[in-house]
Parts: C-alpha cells; structure tokens; sequence
C-alpha cells in the first residue's frame, strides 16, 4: 500500500474545487482499506472513502485526515435462469459502465440511470436515481467493509435502509461502512422506463412508439447532455456535481399553495410520485427542485463570481473557472435562501460535504 501525501482533491472531483488532503490512498483491495483505516486511527484522523468524486465538495482548506480513493475492480455478468440476470461490480467500476453492459445484454433495470457520472460504490450510498429509476430497485446486495469490527459482510437490499437519496450509508450508520462490491439484478428482455415527462417527450417529438432498451439510455444521455449533466472535456457546463439540490418531497396539499404562488393550475405544478421511503397514507408528492428555484427568479447562468447556475439547467452549481469552495457554497446558500422566502420550502442539497467545519 502507497500512502501519498499533501495531494490535491480538486482533481478528483468533477466540481474541480477544493484543498489537499493530508494523505491519500488509492486501492480497490479490502486488506489495504482497512490497513488503510488502521493507519488514520494510529495518526488520530478521520478517514474517507473517495469514489468517483461526482457527488463531492470539498472544502478550500481540504481534508485533515485519509482518503482512501477506489480504484479497479471486476465487472462480472451471470444469467439467474428465471429470465433474469445479475452484474456484480467491483465499487471502483465506472458506474455508465454497468449500464452499457445491462443495455448490451439486452436487461432493463438502469436504462435511464444512463451518463451518471461517478463510479459502483456510490451508487447504493446516495441510492443513485433519475428519471424514475433508483439503483435501490435492482440492488440485491452490497459486500462492505464494516470498518468498526474490522471484517466484510454482505448486506441485502432490505438490510442497506433505501430511501429517497437515502441508505444506512449516508445516515444511520454513516462512516461505518465501506462498500466494495455490488450486485444489481435485471430483468432479461424487460421494457424500458417511459415515466418522465422529458423521457417521453423525446420520442413523441421523434415518433418512436416503442423504443427499445438501448434507445431510452442513448436518450437519457442525449438529455442530460442538453441539461450539462453529462461529463464532456469542452464543456464548461459539466464542471458540476450533476444535479445540486434535491427534489423536495412534500404532502399534496402543498401544491394548490404553489400553484396560487405561481399563478398557474395545480395540474401546471411539476410533480412526481414520492419514491421510495415513503408510505402512501403520507400523500407524498416529489416536487421539481428546478421549477422552485426559477419561481424564486433564479435563472440558468445565474453567477456569484466564478460559481453559476448551469447555462443548461438550473439545478446544477458549476465551477465556471477557478472557483473555490466558499464561492460554490455561498451561490447554494443563495439558492435555498431564495427559495425559502418565496416558497416556504428548504431546499437540500445532494453533494457531500468533506474537509468543513461541523
């Protein structure tokens, strides 16, 4: 195990912010993470575990502490024999990668998971979700290293506590766990995902009544690229965590205040089923955090210094150039400010938060 230190984390992230951390580890094997832990804890610092850096800020002052950076790992495909079939990738894995295989082999599940930036590991963590699917929904278990009793478990879907951007991973058990495997079920020969209002859209535009597995990803694609949620080198938009804020969820009865707040039709107020986590009888609706934040005048392009609101789409911060942390996090608070005044909804925001005071 090589233990580097004094290494940007800017890097690493594709918000592109951010300060040193005082050492860094890069490895997919279990043995070096936990050596790796053991050594953070003989220095009397934290330890984080870095996957693919596209859901990550990090502070301008960096990370007192370890960062153990996955890398590598194996992309295993099986066929269960009961018309479905499993991936099972190393948390290391580029995450777009287990979608293409899914899509190649001709398996519904992740279709419209499609162009998410980041790697395996991070998905069952923040329950990675768009356009109406959730990796919770194909996930059948995690392998993690428990880091408190030093040994690997293996975790079913209904132990990890899913919900909306939700797992043990990011709350209740936040910091005990390092994921280094999973395995995500599919349906052979299933039917895409069709939900989505902008899904939908772009084959009515285009007149295709059935679009086929591989067509609804290369779709989803195309749509996060007009939206910049979708990594390309030239384009400055993309320099993001993908989608800043979350999708507040909140009782039905709070859409005809919108609407009245809005001046328009309770029906004109973008809304989608709750998701997971949340029980029927709790009349739940998810709002489009996107609609809020322009209601509450901001528009895209939208700039505090080198920290803007995507050209693309409002729900994405980017790093215009340059920009530091303390900049990206006074446009977020900008934000939910806004909102909140003219709404009375507090936005949340999707990023972790390393290397910040409290």
């Amino acid at each position: 195990m090589t233990i580097q230190e004094n290494v940007s984390l800017a890097q690493y992230t594709t918000l592109g912010v951010g300060g040193a951390a005082r050492w860094l580890v890069e490895t997919g094997d279990e043995e070096d993470i936990l050596s790796a832990v053991r050594f953070a804890r003989a220095q009397g610092v934290p330890c984080f575990i870095l996957g693919g850096g596209s859901n990550l800020l990090v502070s301008d002052e960096g990370f007192d502490g370890v960062v153990v950076r996955m890398a590598g790992g194996a992309l295993q495909w099986a066929e269960a024999g009961d018309g479905t079939a499993s991936i099972t990738a190393g948390a290391g894995v580029e995450w777009d990668s287990v979608v293409r295989l899914a899509v190649e082999r001709n398996c519904a599940g992740v279709e419209c998971l499609a162009g998410i930036p980041g790697s395996v590991g991070g998905t069952p963590v923040q329950n990675v979700g768009a356009y109406g699917q959730e990796v919770a929904q194909t996930i059948v278990r995690v392998r993690a290293l428990d880091l408190a009793a030093e040994k690997a478990v293996d975790l079913a879907a209904a132990e990890c506590g899913f919900g909306y951007r939700r797992s043990i991973f990011n709350s209740t058990e936040k910091g005990r766990y390092a994921v280094t495997r999973v395995e995500y079920r599919l349906a052979i020969g299933g039917k895409p995902l069709l939900e989505y209002r902008d899904v939908k859209n772009y084959f009515a535009e285009r007149g295709v009544a059935r679009p086929t597995l591989a067509e609804t990803a290369a779709a989803v694609r195309e749509i996060r690229a007009r939206k910049g949620m979708l990594l390309v080198a030239d384009d400055a938009d993309s320099r993001s965590a993908g989608s800043f804020f979350k999708n507040p969820v909140v009782r039905v009865e709070e859409i005809s205040r919108l609407a009245a707040i809005a001046g328009c039709r309770v029906a004109d107020v973008p809304q989608f089923p709750a998701g997971w986590g949340f029980e029927p009888e709790d009349c739940a609706v998810k709002l489009s955090a996107a609609w809020l934040i322009e209601l509450a005048g901001f528009r895209k392009g939208f700039a505090m210094g080198r920290a803007a609101l995507s050209t693309k789409h409002v729900l994405a911060i980017v790093n215009r150039g340059g920009a530091t942390a303390g900049e990206i996090v006074a446009l977020r608070d900008a934000v939910i400010g806004g909102v909140q005044a003219r709404t009375g909804i507090r936005l949340e925001q999707e990023p972790v938060l390393l290397g910040f005071a409290g």
